[in-house]
């Protein structure tokens, strides 16, 4: 949720951001008119009511009866302004710092760098799931049989990776003062709207929702982290408070038919570890600076060739204001010829989630400030077990354990059948 005063000050550089986000700029225009109504009955309200005490203290009944039935049809007239200025500050996205790359769509979003040497196979490297067929460790047809399509069971030596994967990203970020956290995986509708995931008609056809209960599945573990502190002051000296948080995640993959529908790259069900951080506003871009450099690290220990994107203002999505990307080199896609896929994101939402949780801090006696939330990708479990069969495949279908994982793995260096 944006500052209201800031849109009121500042209208034309909110519309910016807005427009710079593919989104309608013309919310501001109708946000303003809606909030001098509400303001105009505020104080005609405000006035009422201050006659009426007097009336009251005059005891002038009449009078007194006269004012408060005028107070009730001008109170539901501010109860409707309110309505409707809240609706369209919810729809409102963060806008994009200033440093953010302008861009239309996805196409414009920048390489930063790209770091690691791709291997070089003397075959032709096949891909993840021919892999896990022929080593008998996912198996979809019979999750399929169970639960439908986009399903999927891993098994022995892939199971096993997954808890190895999860270790090794809490290990790595305990070291920096992240707190474990194993949150629950469905979210009050409140909670969810707070974190920014289903005011669009997008994310609401994403998002499971358990209509019966009236609670969302998480489609990311960090919103079900993000809302553990709504409502609370911290003290400015605890901040930053950083988490790292396990969780098994839920989307529909909705508008994907008929994309990577074949095993677990777009899955309705899949683990995640992510990072999470409350943090001082003066501090949030060095945080998450923090954060890619997490990222990069627990990828580069792995030995997985990647790439950072440093993502477009069109690109952004709701909450964030930025936003970064790494994507793994995976040379069994494309037939063999191998591309650059999503494996990790971190974004800074700013003030923007904390205004709708009402999180924030305070130093001293000072007012209280909100927060700035950022969060970022330790692993998605799913397309880091394809990073790593991919890159890390035999001639005879074997695929050896990236040597930060052996001591995770019981030993284990190699997975065959």
């Amino acid at each position: 949720m944006l500052d209201i005063n800031s849109i009121r000050q500042n209208p034309e550089e909110i519309k910016k951001g807005i427009a710079a986000k593919n989104g309608d700029a013309l919310l501001v225009d109708a946000f303003l008119a809606e909030d001098a109504q509400w303001r105009e009955l505020t104080a005609e309200v405000d006035e009422l009511r201050a006659r009426q005490k007097k009336a009251g203290n005059e005891r002038n009944v009449k009078e007194a009866k006269k004012l408060k039935e005028e107070i009730k049809v001008k109170e539901e007239g501010l109860t409707s302004a309110e309505q409707k200025r809240a609706e369209l500050l919810r729809k409102m996205p963060n806008p994009p710092l200033p440093e953010v790359p302008l861009g239309k769509s996805d196409k414009e979003n920048v390489v930063l760098r790209e770091v690691g040497a791709k291997p070089v196979f003397d075959f032709t490297p096949k891909d993840y799931f021919a892999l896990a067929e022929q080593c008998d460790i996912i198996d979809t047809e019979r999750a399929a049989k169970v639960s439908g399509a986009r399903f999927g069971y891993l098994k022995g030596e892939a199971a096993m990776l997954e808890f190895a994967l999860v270790q090794f990203a809490f290990d790595t970020a305990r070291k920096e003062g992240f707190v474990p956290v194993v949150p629950p995986v469905m979210v009050k509708e409140e909670m969810m709207r707070g974190m920014g995931y289903v005011d669009r008609s997008e994310d609401r056809d994403e998002t499971y929702l358990l209509e019966k209960d009236n609670l969302y599945l998480v489609g990311t573990s960090e919103q079900s982290v993000g809302p553990m502190l709504a409502d609370e002051i911290i003290d400015a000296e605890k901040l930053p408070l950083r988490f790292v948080a396990f969780s098994t995640c839920f989307r529909r993959e909705a508008g994907s038919y008929g994309k990577d529908t074949k095993g677990i790259l777009r899955v309705h069900q899949f683990d995640k570890v992510e990072m999470f951080s409350f943090c001082h506003p003066d501090r949030s871009k060095e945080e998450h600076k923090l954060l890619l450099a997490l990222e990069e690290r627990m990828m580069q220990a792995l030995r997985l060739p990647y790439h950072v994107l440093d993502i477009c203002t069109a690109d952004l999505g709701m909450p964030a204001a930025a936003k970064f990307d790494i994507e793994a080199w995976m040379p069994g896609q494309n037939d063999g010829k191998g591309e650059y896929r999503e494996t990790h994101s971190t974004s800074n939402t700013t003030d923007f989630q904390a205004r709708r949780l009402n999180v924030r801090f305070r130093s001293g006696q000072q007012k209280p400030e909100y927060v700035h939330m950022l969060n970022g990708t330790a692993f998605a479990i799913g397309r880091m077990l394809i990073a790593i069969m991919e890159n890390y495949q035999q001639a005879d279908g074997s695929i050896l354990v990236p040597d930060a994982l052996v001591p995770y793995m019981g030993g284990i260096t190699e997975i065959k059948r």
